[in-house]
Order: structure tokens, then sequence, then C-alpha cells
């Protein structure tokens, strides 16, 4: 465990003794609390390796930018980081909420986040900053449970979006063995019949538990991937669904019809990613590359969206008050800058952050969406997703159905 600590600047605005107000000193405490699996099968690649900072370097950068402003209204911010594993993170949350953080961003799988969200209750506000599951927009949200990683569903119509507005309607929708792999395939088949396209045909890649990464492997594939994918029905482009990382990196160009590939692999969706520069990007990509010299990753740009939100809260509630500023951050009147061309605000329905979501294909951002000709009566971040007459969450009741 180690602490970001970034104290307030004030004696160097002490011009004069009189030149304006004093502030009074309020602390915003927070943590990220990363949970890490244990270590499974090797990625397809190694460019897929984790750092040991993920997450971690986003909320260093988050704690400076909340700083940068903080330091002009008396407002000092502390970041706690803490890696636990599934056995230790109960354990590890409890220390932070006797400790009295009341901001705590989570790096976990659905079930764990839902389960120090229980843990927390009404002593901290969860932001979960890597789980995409829809679940946990649905029947399991809470009431203190805030999303700023997207969900499935909004990643799905985001490619879907895309893929219609270029009229490759008719998919090849491919999905992995995996529980959290059937869940995005979920996603995609609502997607499709949201927009208007067809998946022509579903096949399942089954995970037989063997070597990812061999020194034979691309011969392998180069054998078996045309076999897998031949005599699909006429499709315009394959959609697959690999949210545990087996088989989809491996379509692109072994595919047996000349397709593009989607979705996990090829032209994937993303909240963020190292070509962004567009809206501001190439300031957040070139202060994030100095501090932890690598580029920021998705799970990085999350965690500093993160604390952000609790940044830009404090400077508008101008107060240390839990109560004000968890109701602030659910109120019309919050919005956050990210980067991404539009202000980002939360549902107050499921506790979402709605937010563009980019569309990457190797070093590029082919698009970003929603496309311009997808429309909503209230936001256009909310053709992204689950919409409020759609939602199965409680949230306003406790969250707990």
């Amino acid at each position: 465990m180690h602490r970001i600590r970034w104290p307030a600047l004030a004696g160097l605005l002490l011009c004069t003794a009189t030149a304006m107000p004093a502030w009074a000193e309020v602390e915003y405490r927070a943590a990220v609390l990363r949970v890490d699996a244990p270590a499974g099968p090797l990625p397809i690649s190694r460019l897929d390796l984790k750092p040991d900072d993920l997450g971690f370097a986003g909320a260093e950068l988050g704690t400076a930018d909340n700083a940068t402003t903080g330091s002009f209204m008396g407002q000092r911010f502390t970041t706690q980081t803490v890696a636990a594993t599934p056995d230790t993170a109960e354990a590890e949350l409890t220390k932070l909420l006797d400790a009295g953080v009341p901001y705590i961003v989570v790096m976990a799988d659905a079930p764990t986040v839902v389960r120090l969200a229980d843990l927390a209750g009404d002593r901290a506000l969860i932001f979960n900053a890597t789980a995409t599951d829809d679940s946990l927009r649905a029947a399991d949200c809470r009431a203190n449970l805030l999303h700023v990683a997207p969900s499935d569903a909004m990643l799905a119509d985001a490619l879907a979006q895309y893929l219609v507005w270029k009229k490759w309607t008719d998919w090849f929708l491919i999905e992995g063995s995996h529980p959290e792999d059937q869940a995005l395939a979920a996603a995609y088949r609502r997607a499709a019949e949201k927009f208007g396209a067809r998946i022509v045909e579903e096949r399942v890649y089954e995970d037989t538990g063997g070597a990812r990464r061999t020194d034979s492997g691309h011969v392998q594939v180069q054998k078996q991937m045309p076999v897998f994918t031949q005599r699909a029905a006429d499709h315009d482009v394959v959609v697959a669904a690999d949210r545990a990382g087996v088989f989809a990196d491996w379509l692109p160009y072994h595919t047996w019809d000349a397709r593009p590939v989607t979705g996990s692999a090829g032209l994937v969706p993303e909240s963020w990613h190292p070509a962004q520069e567009a809206w501001g990007g190439t300031q957040f990509q070139s202060r994030f590359e100095k501090l932890a010299n690598r580029p920021a990753r998705p799970e990085d740009y999350q965690v500093w969206m993160a604390l952000r939100v609790i940044g830009e809260a404090a400077t508008r509630t101008k107060g240390g008050d839990y109560q004000t500023m968890h109701d602030f951050i659910l109120s019309p009147n919050f919005d956050l800058a990210a980067f991404k061309g539009q202000k980002l605000s939360f549902r107050d329905w499921d506790g979402q952050l709605r937010q563009p979501v980019l569309l990457a294909a190797d070093r590029v951002v082919a698009s970003v969406s929603p496309q311009d000709e997808f429309l909503h009566q209230v936001s256009q971040l909310d053709t992204l997703g689950i919409d409020r007459t759609e939602s199965e969450c409680r949230r306003q009741q406790g969250g707990k159905e």
C-alpha cells in the first residue's frame, strides 16, 4: 500500500495578507482498491501483459489534477492505492472504511464489486472502474455504487451504431465459452435488434484449456481458425464476444471468408485508447506517459475519471460533507470534462456514467460513438446502453430488488 499526497500550495498564493479571504482547508480522502485475480493462462500476446501500476498510475494523475484546482480553494486530496486478492479484498475494504475513507474506487470483477458495495453500505461511495457486466447496472445495482467503466450494453451499442451506419448489417457472431463471453454476446444480440442488424449465424469457440501462446501457435491457428469459420452463412462482418481473451485476436486474417473482424478484436469499442488525440486527448496522453513511462490503458483512464468525479464535485460544492458530494454527483448539475468532446454525467436510474465510446483499430481511433444519425429525446449519449424505460435497477429504493 502506498499513499499519493498532493498538499495544498496555499503558501504560494499569499501575495498579500489581505488579497483574498482565507479558505478553510478541507481534505478529500479516496482510495483505489485493485483486486487481482489469481494468475491464469498467459494472454495471447505479450503486449496484453498487465503493468504492475495498472490503474494506480491513473490514480496518481487524477489526484494531481484534482490538486491543481483544489490548491486554490484550500482543498487537499489524498489517494491510497491498495492491491488485494479476492480472499483479502473485504478485509482491505474494512480497513479503509474503519479509517474513514468515504470514496473508494474498485477494480474487480462483478461478483466482487457487489460484495464490496454491500460491505461498504452507507459508509462509502463505491466507483466501479473496470467491471462492464450489465448485471451490475440491473438486478445487482446498488444505491452506493457508481460506474465509470462503460457497460457491455454501451460497448455493444457503440459498435452496432457504426456497423449499421456502414450498412454492415449481417453479422456472424462468435462467442467464447466462458460466462463473461456469453454475457457480452447477449449484449451484441440486444444491440443488433435495437439498431436493425441481423445475426445470420452464431458459433461458440470452446476454451479447451490449451496454451494460448506457444512457439508454433501461429502455425496451429493458421490451420484451425479457417476451418472453424468456414461455411458460415453469408455475412458482412464478424463480431467476436471474447471477454476472456481466448480466441478473438486470432480471427483477423484467419477467417475463411475475407470479412472485417470487430468486437473483441479488429475494430474494438473501448473507453480509451493510446491513439486518442482529439478534444485535448494529446495533453492527457503526454502527461500520463511522462508520469508512468507507458501509454494509458482503459483501466488507467477509468480510475482517473473516478477520481476526477470526486475533484469536480469538491470544486463545485466547496465542502467536504459526504452527503452533499453524493447528492451533487447524481444531480443534473454535475458534469465532467474527460477529453471526449462531450460533458459526461451520471444516469440517475442505474449510476452509469454517460460517455462516448471510441472504436479503435490497432494504431488509430477509427470512429467515436454515438454516431450522428442516432438521436435521443434527452441525451444522444443515452443511445448507448440501457435507457431509463428499460432499466431493471431499483437503486432509488436502496439498490437491491
